[in-house]
């Protein structure tokens, strides 16, 4: 949608489009910072990235403070206190993924530009748009009100989300204090789309692996050893291609044990959203739906496991070919969980899975990297949701449409178990914007509608009960 088509009469979204371009040239200030944690050499930008944040912050009214961890710098905000007002930690990111300059075509990856009621960039929209949001939101409660929502906030802006917040934990728990709250607001999710806003209420978890076979002592040729030689890349092909049944269902031993059904609660709050095939096949890019049987797309989006092999390497896959049986094969897998699944569990069933399907001959290497996994995580239900629910229709000026959850990972359990806090998901991202790909770009109505949530969220949660 473009960003000049919302009719929302609402004041406070009225203020966010008439300073609209002033924010889009500060986010684009922002993403134009290469901010990749990932990346040993951008380590200045990413804390120029902080830098720069924590001066919007302050700009805005906030206390700011820089905290080091690793080799990144994390972000921490947080208002002027209001005694008996409730505290809100909002969580989000600063840092951003690697971007292939190659494979833009809208512009370079930290070349920002402004095109068709969107802003392009790597971070526009994951998830620098959505930390500006939260500082535009205070902006316009200011603005309308006359004074900053009666909340005490605190804002917690990670500067490592991208590399799996390896700190996170430690951060919180040496400073309990400085992050106790009553809820957390996580900023790093998606909606389902601009003109149909719809509460996040659910995440699931991730894992990462990564598995190496190993056949010959070195690269052979093809034609002195072909036909004798195991060849790790087609023994790597087969582990690769029996981790799902024809069905489309993980074919791990055990692996669907612990999946807790899907409730028809949950089945009613997917179908209320406004959902078709190609549609979907359009926003995202992906050619076609595929998946476990017996489920709509939207379960196995937001209710169902998965297992996705996201990198492979064998033999040369770049420059000049030399026709040698590879000495060994690697993959990277996210396996992504559901309740009630426990990240110990899966790891311990891919281990055995993959050493009980390995041939003889075969050496190899699984590095299950549990240090940074996430659990799945739902939302309570009760006035806090209710809450959400209603800004959002205010924000947005249309009604709200069923709930959805979030197909990705993020630390939402680690939050809510080391605050001892509910967790709550507001973003402002959409499935089309190229997370992590090529052409990432933010929806500057969805920004204008999610600010404007934001600030209603605040605006009720302050008020005297």
């Amino acid at each position: 949608m473009a960003e000049d088509s919302q009719e929302n009469t609402d004041p406070i979204a009225g203020f966010l489009r008439a300073n609209l371009d002033e924010i889009v040239d500060r986010l684009s200030a922002w993403v134009a910072i290469p901010s990749v944690s990932a990346d040993p050499d951008r380590r200045q930008d990413v804390e120029r990235s902080a830098r720069w944040i924590a001066g919007e912050l302050r700009d805005v009214g906030l206390r700011t403070t820089l905290l080091p961890v690793g080799e990144s710098v994390t972000v921490y905000g947080e208002s002027a206190p209001v005694p008996g007002a409730p505290t809100v930690l909002v969580y989000s990111h600063h840092d951003v993924r690697h971007a292939k300059p190659e494979e833009w075509s809208e512009t370079a990856p930290f070349t920002p530009v402004r095109r068709d009621g969107r802003l392009y960039g790597r971070g526009a929209s994951d998830a620098k748009g959505q930390v500006l949001a939260h500082v535009w939101a205070l902006r316009a409660v200011a603005a309308v009100d006359g004074a900053l929502p009666r909340v005490n906030l605190k804002l917690l802006i990670d500067g490592e989300e991208e590399i799996g917040s390896p700190n996170l934990r430690r951060l919180l728990d040496e400073e309990p204090e400085r992050f106790a709250c009553d809820l957390v607001v996580f900023s790093d999710t998606i909606q389902w789309r601009v003109d149909v806003p719809a509460p996040v209420t659910s995440m699931r978890g991730t894992l990462t692996a990564t598995l190496t076979i190993r056949g010959p002592e070195r690269d052979v040729h093809s034609g002195v050893a072909s036909g004798v030689t195991l060849n790790p890349a087609l023994v790597l092909s087969r582990v690769l291609g029996g981790l799902h049944h024809p069905d489309g269902r993980i074919a791990i031993p055990g692996f669907h044990d612990r999946v807790a059904e899907t409730s028809a609660e949950r089945r009613a709050e997917f179908a209320a959203l406004p959902f078709d095939e190609q549609d979907w096949i359009t926003r995202t890019e992906t050619r076609a739906i595929v998946g476990e049987d017996g489920f709509t797309p939207l379960e196995r989006l937001w209710t169902r496991p998965a297992i996705e092999v996201i990198s492979l390497l064998a033999g040369d896959p770049d420059g000049i070919e030399r026709s040698v049986v590879p000495r060994e094969a690697t993959a990277s897998l996210s396996v992504r969980t559901v309740p009630d699944q426990r990240i110990p569990d899966i790891a311990d069933l891919l281990r055995s899975h993959v050493a009980a399907v390995m041939p003889d001959g075969a050496t190899y290497t699984l590095e299950v990297d549990e240090d940074i996994a996430q659990e799945p995580y739902v939302s309570p239900p009760g006035e806090v949701a209710d809450a959400l629910e209603r800004a959002l229709g205010r924000g947005f000026g249309i009604p709200v449409q069923g709930r959805m959850g979030n197909a990705g990972g993020g630390p939402a359990d680690w939050l809510s178990r080391h605050l001892d806090a509910p967790v709550h998901f507001l973003g402002t991202g959409l499935p089309e914007d190229h997370w992590h790909a090529s052409d990432e770009s933010l929806d500057l109505g969805m920004f204008v509608g999610g600010a404007a949530t934001l600030a209603h969220l605040w605006r009720e949660l302050g008020r005297p009960r």
